[in-house]
């Protein structure tokens, strides 16, 4: 099996749960090199990897094919672009860079060298979002008419990352973290939108970056696709909500890898390692062929942020399509702009 060697950039809670522990059980990669500025808290679990301090002696002394940038995004830039200009094809984390500008020099830089660019977009592989996609595409709704797509949490204290909560620094806040999830999972669903329209702010205060966004999409033939995140939701709501022509479906964020990732999991290479759920987490009521109203609950079935680092694998030994490439994910940061725009001066924004 022809072996990958990766570096990490950063060891905080993205390395720890998002991407050290699928490294380490994929067969085709090396976890070969750690950035820990002033610790070394990798050592324990990941002890074949060589701790360096910074990224520059990372890429001087190591030797790696592909690095994982995952460290603040307001550094995204300055590092991808150093690591693409040093030879070696790389991952960064979502939402890629702070504006559409540095993204599509990232882009072109690595179009320029022949590498490869992905975004880590996970949520892709989240069940609750596979099963949406799933009712889609099994036409059972008839033509789509309305959507909603939400993530909620209930954090009203402030974060302790500085990157996560100064309304001064481009790229904090709501809209570019959770929000880069749901205008991916948007534009997979329904590709690019015609317009939209915004509301961004920040419930903690002036003081905070946006912890509040709600985005409307306007698509062709007056589909409508609306995106929202609070982060003052202590009770949960249906995560999706598609309305079409002959049924509805309502889908829980029922996806808990993170949380099995954070107390200790281990993500198993080539099975299922998420515990199974013990009761359904949808609801699909339409009407079939002969025009009988029918309301069923529905299982969603197991996701994997392990498929995420098999497709890239893939890519690389067998030349198949990179999942969530640079140029696909600028899109979305198209939309991130004109949503703040359009909060900013409060009006729709014309996409094209």
């Amino acid at each position: 099996m022809q072996l990958v060697r990766v570096g990490l950039c950063a060891f905080g809670m993205s390395g720890k749960v998002f991407h050290a522990p699928f490294l380490k059980q994929h067969p085709g990669f090396f976890l070969s090199a750690i950035v820990e500025r002033s610790k070394e808290e990798s050592k324990l679990q990941y002890p074949d990897a060589v701790i360096y301090h910074s990224v520059e002696e990372m890429l001087q002394n190591a030797d790696i094919d592909l690095v994982v940038v995952n460290t603040p995004v307001q550094t995204h830039f300055e590092y991808t672009k150093m690591i693409l200009e040093a030879g070696k094809n790389v991952i960064v984390e979502k939402p890629f860079t702070v504006n559409v500008e540095e993204a599509e020099e990232l882009v072109r830089i690595a179009e320029s060298k022949k590498l490869f660019l992905s975004v880590y977009q996970n949520r892709r592989f989240d069940r609750d979002y596979l099963q949406v996609q799933k009712i889609i595409s099994e036409r059972k709704l008839g033509a789509i008419k309305e959507v909603e797509i939400r993530f909620d949490r209930f954090r009203i204290e402030p974060s302790a990352k500085e990157h996560k909560e100064n309304p001064e620094l481009n790229g904090s806040g709501a809209v570019h973290d959770l929000g880069s999830h749901l205008v991916d999972q948007a534009t997979q669903l329904f590709g690019f939108p015609e317009k939209t329209f915004a509301d961004i702010f920040s419930m903690k205060g002036q003081n905070y970056a946006n912890d509040y966004f709600e985005i409307l999409l306007y698509y062709k033939n007056d589909v409508r696709v609306r995106l929202k995140s609070s982060a003052f939701t202590k009770e949960d709501h249906f995560a999706y909500k598609i309305h079409g022509d002959k049924g509805s479906f309502l889908q829980e964020r029922s996806d808990n890898q993170e949380n099995e990732l954070v107390a200790g999991a281990i993500p198993f290479y080539g099975k299922d390692w998420v515990k199974p759920l013990a009761e359904s987490d949808g609801i699909l009521n339409y009407s079939d062929e002969n025009s009988e109203s029918k309301r069923v609950t529905t299982l969603s079935e197991q996701g994997n942020y392990m498929n995420y680092y098999q497709q890239i694998y893939e890519h690389i030994v067998f030349g198949y399509a990179l999942p969530s490439l640079g140029s696909e994910v600028v899109q979305n940061m198209k939309i991130i702009e004109a949503a703040i725009e359009s909060s900013r001066k409060g009006k729709v924004i014309d996409l094209n």
